[in-house]
This record gives C-alpha cells, sequence and structure tokens, in this order.
C-alpha cells in the first residue's frame, strides 16, 4: 500500500508549494511524477519549476520534452512514469492507481471548498482501501503535520 499524504495548501499556490517539495524527493534520491488534470496547468508548473526561488534547479520534463526516462521529474496528464518513478504528487484532483508508487502526495487549494470537499472524498477513498494517510497543512513556517483526519472544510 503506498504512504498517502494530503497536502492542505492554504498560505501559497501550488506554483509555489511543489517546487520545494520535489527538491526534498530529488534531495532523497527519488524520482517524481507530477500528474494534473489540465494540459495548459501542467505548462505553468514546466514554467513555474524552471522559476522556482529557493530552490536549486529542479530537472523535470515532459511529453513535449521527450527523454522521459531521463528525467528525474516527469510532469504529465497520463498515467506515464517514463522515469520509474515511486513518488507521485497529484494536483488539482487527479487521480491514478496508487499501488504503483511508494509516496504519493496529493495537493489540494484549501481556498477552494470544491477542491477541499473532493480532496475529503479521495481521503475517505484511500482510507478504506487501506493506504497509510497523514494530512499536513501549510503553517508559517512550512508544512505541520494534523490529526489524522480527514481535511477540514472550514480551513
Amino acid at each position: 500500500m503506498a504512504q498517502l499524504g494530503f497536502y492542505h495548501l492554504t498560505r501559497t499556490g501550488l506554483e509555489a508549494a511543489l517546487p520545494a517539495l520535489l527538491a526534498r524527493t530529488l534531495a532523497a534520491g527519488a524520482r517524481a511524477v507530477v500528474r494534473g488534470t489540465d494540459p495548459a496547468r501542467i505548462e505553468a508548473l514546466d514554467a513555474a519549476l524552471w522559476l522556482a526561488p529557493g530552490v536549486d534547479w529542479l530537472p523535470h520534463g515532459t511529453a513535449a520534452m521527450g527523454h522521459g526516462p531521463d528525467q528525474p521529474v516527469w510532469l504529465t496528464t497520463g498515467d506515464d512514469v517514463p522515469n520509474d518513478a515511486r513518488f507521485l504528487f497529484l494536483v488539482d484532483g487527479a487521480t491514478a492507481d496508487l499501488a504503483r508508487f511508494e509516496r504519493v502526495f496529493d495537493l489540494f487549494d484549501g481556498n477552494d471548498p470544491d477542491a477541499v470537499a473532493a480532496a475529503r472524498a479521495r481521503w475517505k477513498a484511500a482510507r478504506a482501501a487501506g493506504h497509510a494517510l497523514t494530512y499536513w497543512q501549510q503553517g508559517e513556517t512550512g508544512w505541520i503535520r494534523q490529526a489524522e483526519v480527514a481535511p477540514e472544510t472550514s480551513r
């Protein structure tokens, strides 16, 4: 079973939060796939990763760039994992077969009630499937692990 963390974005947008999480993943020697639902959003994340302040260069690629097996981070809207990544970052409500990953990061916008409700539903489904779950919320200085409850709708 995958270790599944829900990351409740309350202080910054995805473009600001994702680079730091990916930098930590690469520093740990792991590869990652970032899966979204909208090709335009993937293009925006691609640009944000090239320009991310406060982190070293984040080598990554997309289908438009090619060389998937060589990319430490792969951005996609599909089920492709050409870099054999074991870490998966789900954004904008994307879903996946979690069994093929060691660790899954489900990032969602805490300022969007629909996104919070959808994350809550994904949490319940993942718990029912037997995944190990953690819930993280942005604090003033970083991520704060919350109690083992579903993402709150009021935050």
